[in-house]
């Protein structure tokens, strides 16, 4: 689905547009028909024409979006709630047919209830989506509506269609992400790239056959995944309503930037009709992550007052798994005041159940305390062996406790088991240098900057590294990294200069 600049960075928008609007106009009075020499690499776009971007260009693209767009304040860096959206994702997106490339699932702090596909295979989902839904397939459904998006390459032909307001969205991205990687530009005007790439799908404005095509496809993913088919049916029914409701207040959301049409709405009730009933009991860590969004995403005191009263009624109304985590959310919204006697009186109400998060959160609690929390987190991570919350927990008390030969062991493991995540490079990297092993510090940092999207201070590490060794292999393989990266800058640089005029 769409989103209404869901990151809200309004005056740079504006910036961008009249410079993009520039840009295009400069360009139209430059003498036509002059041959451009293609940069090594990069993949043809093809004539002016055509229908859409090719695959690798279309990669290339995403690529250069999320790198600028992890660096937003609004991009949720936590991993629980990481891991739970990519997890779903994979599991909706192992079931789309003709999928030609991966999927990758984030989640960014808005209150709006929305999604939206970038190109790439990269899916947006709202913590305002996570928070509103009522059921695990409820989100599954909207989550597999995107990936359909993907699947069926409609953000990629929507780009290319020629129109004057989609030459000029593309031409304002591409001139974001340029002040971005030239590192001395508008700061702001690179970070609003993420938040106008989110609306891509506004101005596309996807037909009402697309928008069909997306459901039904999005309707089987999520049935050949286990999740509830009547989910579409219920949340796209809510989202109805909430429209009707804020018909008044020019809204934005979901039904605003896709509108929910009757034929929709009709056709997605009568194939649910069909299928066999498939009932879901919601798991754990959907509605331990639902909560912890809740807290996320209030921004101010009224909002986090208000999040705190939603979840105490929850934990004295609901019971099992969904009381335990309403309390759950309620001892992670007093950590985050710094309130931790209060904290520790509403996670042992939730003591029933047994989770990950809850071992979480007792180590965060020792932590925050200077307790020696090693040994619970050692155990906590004997449980839950494929949490990265439990893992970053471990790694952080291990470092704390002055164990930083058996922290940086750890690390070494989880790079090899997560070697996508972030912050275990980070982490690593923290560990070599406490251990005096510069030039793996750096090196590592490099990697860690280097999937953030911060290719510059990726280099400076990669050339401060070494400058810290004499020896010709070690010189000879940094030498190759810097080399590699600032061809990748080259190329991303071309490809959006491209896209700009």
């Amino acid at each position: 689905m769409t989103t209404d600049s869901p990151f809200r960075i309004e005056s740079s928008w504006r910036r961008l547009r009249r410079s993009a609007t520039a840009v295009l106009l400069s360009s139209s009075l430059l003498t036509p028909g002059l041959p451009q020499a293609q940069p090594a690499g990069i993949p043809s776009m093809g004539a002016a024409s055509s229908t859409e971007l090719s695959p690798a260009l279309e990669t290339l693209l995403g690529k250069a979006i999320m790198e600028q767009g992890r660096r937003d304040p609004t991009y949720i860096n936590d991993p629980d709630v990481r891991q739970y959206l990519a997890a779903m994702g994979a599991k909706l997106s192992g079931q789309a047919s003709g999928l030609g490339q991966p999927v990758q699932v984030f989640g960014v702090r808005d209150p709006q209830i929305n999604a939206f596909a970038l190109p790439g295979g990269y899916v947006g989902v709202n913590s305002g989506l996570v928070v509103q839904s009522e059921s695990e397939s409820e989100l599954a459904s909207v989550v597999a509506h995107e990936i359909a998006h993907v699947a069926q390459r409609h953000i990629a032909r929507g780009m290319t269609q020629g129109s004057q307001s989609n030459t000029i969205m593309m031409a304002s991205i591409a001139a974001a992400l340029l002040a971005a990687m030239a590192g001395s530009g508008d700061l702001a005007m690179g970070v609003a790239a993420f938040g106008q790439a989110a609306a891509i799908d506004q101005q596309l404005g996807f037909s009402r056959q697309a928008e069909q095509e997306a459901d039904r496809l999005g309707l089987e993913m999520m049935r050949k995944a286990g999740f509830d088919p009547r989910g579409m049916a219920r949340m796209f029914g809510r989202l109805s309503s909430v429209s009707r409701l804020n018909e008044s207040m020019s809204g934005g959301g979901y039904h605003s930037t896709h509108p929910l049409s009757v034929q929709r709405m009709s056709d997605i009730e009568n194939r649910v009709r069909e299928l066999p009933q498939q009932s879901r009991e919601d798991g754990g860590d959907y509605l331990f992550v639902r909560a912890k969004l809740r807290v996320i995403q209030a921004k101010d005191a009224r909002s986090q007052r208000e999040v705190r009263e939603t979840l105490q009624h929850e934990a004295s109304t609901r019971s099992g798994a969904a009381q335990a985590a309403a309390w759950y959310g309620l001892a992670y919204a007093e950590l985050v005041r710094g309130e931790l006697d209060a904290a520790d009186k509403a996670l042992a109400q939730a003591s029933v159940v047994k989770s990950p998060h809850m071992a979480q959160m007792r180590i965060q609690l020792a932590l925050r305390r200077g307790a020696d929390a090693v040994q619970m987190a050692r155990d906590a991570w004997r449980d839950w062996p494929q949490s990265q919350g439990v893992a970053l927990l471990l790694a952080e008390a291990l470092q704390k406790a002055g164990k930083d030969g058996e922290g940086v062991a750890f690390l070494e493991e989880r790079v090899g088991q997560w070697p996508e995540e972030p912050q275990f490079h980070e982490r690593l990297a923290q560990g070599y240098e406490r251990l005096g092993e510069a030039v793996k510090a750096r090196s590592t940092m490099a990697t860690y900057y280097e999937m953030v999207g911060a290719l510059p201070t990726a280099v400076q590490q990669l050339r401060q590294a070494r400058n810290l060794t004499d020896d010709f292999y070690l010189q000879s393989e940094l030498d190759t990294r810097i080399r590699e990266l600032r061809e990748r800058q080259d190329m991303e640089r071309e490809l959006l200069k491209r896209f700009k005029t």
